[in-house]
């Protein structure tokens, strides 16, 4: 089996001609797990698989990585082979935020009747969570306040950091079996984002070589990436992942 991330979308909040920042874990070209889900993520996730995703991971709830659930409650409810049928995984300390901006609204369908979580199959999660008989570690970034930005691992595959400042104590321990790496990233941080200076200050020189930088600000600034010799991810680009080395249950 071949395991591939397959980027949707690798710009910040206001870099819309970049796509929001998302991403598909991919195996034999198929989707598997689609990571975030913003407005701009659900249309490339659509335009190339042709069918809405069956399976989603949420990071935070920042728009950029929710709106596009609004869309897809109203593709998916209205369609009974789908509907409470898409896996929506989300940490135990984000569901209550995801309530708040998004399913707490007054009569979600004209016709009423329905709840927003009708939608969806919601799987709280906090140290991570069982899909397709692989097991996904799910770890807190530092994104705003503690405990509503998660990363997601799958051991020996991949590291997903979701919005962060830098983690290396998290990465110690969640990126050593040699992992890629898709690490927020822009030219310049900020107290929510890293920038290009604080994984240079933070990371060793391994860690950063196995580092694909998304969710930055601008094509200009991806270049000036590139010209420090980091590895800067493109939406549509499709990367090799090594087989996954954790826990699998068997059917």
């Amino acid at each position: 089996m071949n395991w591939a991330l397959h980027f949707l979308g690798v710009g910040s909040s206001q870099a819309v001609e970049l796509g929001s920042a998302s991403a598909v874990i991919e195996s034999d070209g198929q989707p598997r797990l689609m990571i975030d889900c913003g407005q701009e993520a659900l249309t490339a996730y659509m335009a190339h698989y042709g069918a809405p995703p069956e399976a989603l991971f949420i990071t935070h709830v920042h728009m950029d990585h929710v709106a596009g659930l609004e869309r897809l409650f109203y593709r998916i409810y209205f369609d009974e082979a789908r509907r409470g049928k898409v896996k929506l995984y989300v940490p135990a300390t984000v569901v209550p935020h995801l309530q708040s901006r998004l399913a707490d609204y007054p009569g979600v369908v004209a016709e009423g009747g329905a709840n927003w979580w009708d939608g969806f199959q919601l799987v709280p999660v906090s140290r991570g969570f069982w899909h397709e008989r692989r097991w996904f570690e799910v770890f807190p970034v530092r994104h705003h306040l503690p405990d509503t930005a998660y990363g997601l691992r799958l051991q020996g595959s991949l590291v997903w950091t979701g919005d962060t400042r830098p983690i290396p104590e998290m990465l110690a321990k969640y990126a050593d079996a040699g992992e890629l790496i898709a690490h927020d990233c822009a030219l310049h941080g900020n107290p929510s984002h890293s920038g290009i200076d604080d994984l240079e200050r933070e990371y060793p020189k391994e860690v950063l070589a196995r580092c694909v930088l998304y969710h930055y600000a601008s094509k200009a600034d991806a270049q000036a990436l590139r010209q420090r010799s980091h590895r800067v991810a493109e939406a549509g680009d499709v990367l090799a992942l090594s087989s996954p080395s954790g826990p699998f249950s068997e059917p």
